[in-house]
């Protein structure tokens, strides 16, 4: 089969965000791109997305361990997911903040069709189907080798899953069932820096024609898979980051990929931007 992708050309560089606190995710919502970073206050920085000016800060109550941001348009709020504590925190775009447990490690989380939350449970190996409120409304244990990072749902019901940590022998990404029991499509496999090999793919990002990005955090890259997981190049390379991409956001309406850039030491998170690409 011939897809067609609107978003298909190796990404050129054309902004960086300032580089400072470590950044623990980045979204978009209504025209303005919004960076979390881990500090006490003012974890939330909003930009626009014309000038990338600084618009104002948000302060989220209670966050300590962040691991991911995404946003819903529908609701007009954002969320992020917190580890330590197993929460989500959401934030409205006035400010509001309310939250709730998870009671399964969150980690990743992105939004479906139906405007719910999906959060990645790593530790216990499953998706969690959450409200814009915190009802929880369903839960997928997926198949035994699948600890996820970050999932997404496509049109149909399907899953995209990322997985694969530093000590796993497998790390790719899967395509599975709605009902979470069968993985009907597969990219990567035995941990590489090869084509068609990863190395903790860490994030993910679609496209409305469901075409996949994959953010492949210690080979320093982005590559972009067709709808049915077939490689079709390499996006974001490691000549275009300082360290390693380990969150990332696709802004489709005007063909901007917000990458983040952490830099790791001794297993600590030093350091971060986001450097914008031209997709």
């Amino acid at each position: 089969m011939r897809w067609t992708c609107c978003l298909c050309t190796v990404g050129q560089v054309v902004h960086t965000l300032p580089e400072g606190i470590p950044v623990g995710g980045v979204t978009s919502l209504a025209d303005e791109v919004y960076v979390l970073r881990s500090k006490a206050r003012d974890q939330v920085e909003v930009y626009d997305v014309i000038n990338y000016r600084l618009q104002r800060c948000l302060t989220v109550p209670n966050l300590r361990a962040l691991t991911d941001m995404t946003s819903c348009e529908h609701y007009r709020c954002v969320y992020i997911s917190d580890h330590d504590v197993d929460r989500i925190h959401r934030l409205d775009v006035q400010g509001a903040a309310t939250e709730w447990a998870v009671n399964g490690k969150a980690r990743g989380i992105s939004v479906n069709a139906a405007h719910n939350l999906l959060v990645t449970c790593d530790a216990v190996g499953k998706i969690k189907e959450f409200s814009s409120h915190g009802d929880l409304l369903r839960e997928l244990t997926l198949p035994g080798d699948i600890n996820p990072f970050h999932a997404i749902q496509t049109r149909n019901g399907e899953f995209i899953v990322c997985h694969g940590g530093l000590d796993d022998a497998v790390h790719r990404v899967c395509k599975i069932s709605a009902d979470g029991g069968d993985i009907t499509q597969s990219h990567g496999g035995q941990r590489g820096s090869d084509v068609g090999q990863y190395y903790v793919p860490a994030h993910l990002a679609v496209d409305n024609n469901e075409f996949v990005f994959v953010a492949d955090l210690n080979n320093q890259r982005v590559t972009l898979l067709s709808p049915t997981l077939d490689y079709i190049r390499q996006v974001v390379s490691p000549d275009d980051l300082k360290w390693v991409p380990d969150r990332m956001c696709l802004y489709a309406p005007r063909r901007r990929l917000y990458v983040v850039d952490n830099e790791w030491k001794d297993h600590k998170c030093t350091a971060g931007r986001v450097v914008v690409f031209s997709v």
